[in-house]
């Protein structure tokens, strides 16, 4: 018996719904085309041995290997598959494509993703992500010069994209700034251990003439600049360091979140200027060497790591221009110090004893016998030594007739 019209077109209905009768014919054709391309959510229908039987649209249907599922298939799961091939009017499905599929759609400027180093050319490498070829430059390989990046070939590296273009098959990926990234993590975390006047050990990685840069592990390095390694003035830092050199240092200051960091060495010296006064107390003749020379004056070493200031003026009696007329580098002098002030750390020097007379000369020789025989008990007459002694001091500085 034939159901009336209206009964008829409601089975028809029902049975075509959710179908596009225009994309019927089109199912197989659109499925061969985009294989490999795109994912396909299918339904499973049943399981035949290691056959697993996949609806992925009308009149479409595929199987997959029971094997590639991490748990037993359930029949009903819906699920998304890749396309791998046909065979006998089936097609041949993929989880593990499907997860490929995924990755390659997934894949964003900034994003990690992993691939597989297939080969090496003269520019970089080149990578697999999925079925999706990739490339690395060899700059991007690592955070140094990588001097061998066949070494690579066969290894699966995490990586970030720098540049992505679905429309050309082009991606580009970098190694080095996944390492950047860790490293910086590192660095963060090693930084928070660390505090500005603690104490730890490096080893010198590079030395330049201002300065030596310290490795103290963990990523981190700092700059053991050429006026913290000694309280003596240092021209180049290459002279009192070198590579490889194990140190202890003091952490002088942190800066950039640990990108910087101050340290230094003559921090943990003896200070030089603790026991100045006692060493030189003004009016204490002292013997030093010309260190530095400037028209103004000349810088005299009188100890490690101390220096007094010769200013031009307290050379001598007579006028000097400049302290390189009368004074040369490396030379020794014998100075007066005048003045001491620790809080400026500054020593004030003069070559002129207290009645003016440079010392050394016989002028200032005659002045200290004149001082001492004022000072001491005199033999006979005081007032007759005296005119002897000024009387000798004449003869002198007369010249002969």
């Amino acid at each position: 018996m034939t159901p009336p019209p209206d009964e008829l077109d409601r089975e028809i209905a029902s049975a075509l719904s959710g179908i596009n009768l225009q994309s019927l014919g089109n199912e197989e054709k659109e499925a061969e085309e985009t294989a490999g391309e795109r994912l396909w959510t299918g339904t499973i229908q049943g399981i035949n041995g290691d056959d697993v039987i996949v609806d992925i649209g009308p009149r479409v249907q595929g199987i997959v290997s029971r094997r590639e599922f991490e748990e037993d298939p359930v029949v009903g799961a819906t699920m998304s598959f890749a396309l791998r091939g046909r065979e006998e009017g089936l097609w041949l499905l993929s989880l593990t494509g499907a997860k490929e599929v995924a990755a390659w759609n997934d894949l964003t400027v900034g994003s990690h993703v992993r691939a597989r180093v297939s080969g090496q050319n003269k520019g970089g490498l080149e990578l697999i992500i999925g079925k999706n070829r990739a490339f690395m430059p060899a700059s991007q390989v690592a955070i140094g010069r990588e001097e061998d990046i066949a070494r690579f070939i066969g290894q699966t590296l995490l990586c970030e994209v720098l540049e992505i273009d679905r429309s050309k098959d082009r991606v580009l990926l970098s190694r080095r700034k996944v390492l950047e990234t860790e490293r910086n993590a590192a660095r963060t975390e090693a930084v928070g251990s660390l505090q500005v006047g603690s104490i730890t050990q490096g080893k010198v990685t590079r030395v330049e003439p201002f300065g030596g840069f310290v490795d103290l592990g963990n990523g981190l390095e700092g700059l053991l600049h050429v006026s913290n390694i000694s309280h003596q003035r240092i021209e180049d830092a290459s002279t009192e360091l070198t590579q490889g050199q194990e140190l202890k240092v003091k952490i002088l200051d942190i800066k950039d979140g640990g990108k910087r960091i101050g340290l230094g060495i003559k921090q943990l010296l003896p200070d030089p200027w603790d026991d100045v006064h006692e060493r030189f107390p003004a009016d204490r003749e002292v013997t030093g060497k010309v260190t530095r020379l400037a028209d103004f004056g000349a810088f005299i070493e009188l100890a490690p790591g101390l220096d007094g200031l010769l200013h031009v003026s307290q050379l001598g009696r007579d006028r000097v221009r400049r302290a390189g007329d009368v004074l040369s580098m490396g030379e020794e002098v014998t100075v007066r110090v005048s003045s001491v002030d620790i809080s400026a750390k500054r020593i004030s020097l003069t070559r002129l004893d207290s009645r003016g007379a440079v010392l050394g000369s016989e002028d200032a020789v005659d002045a200290d016998v004149i001082d001492k025989n004022l000072a001491g008990p005199g033999e006979g007459n005081l007032g007759t030594n005296l005119g002897n002694l000024f009387r000798d001091a004449m003869k002198k500085n007369t010249p002969d007739k």
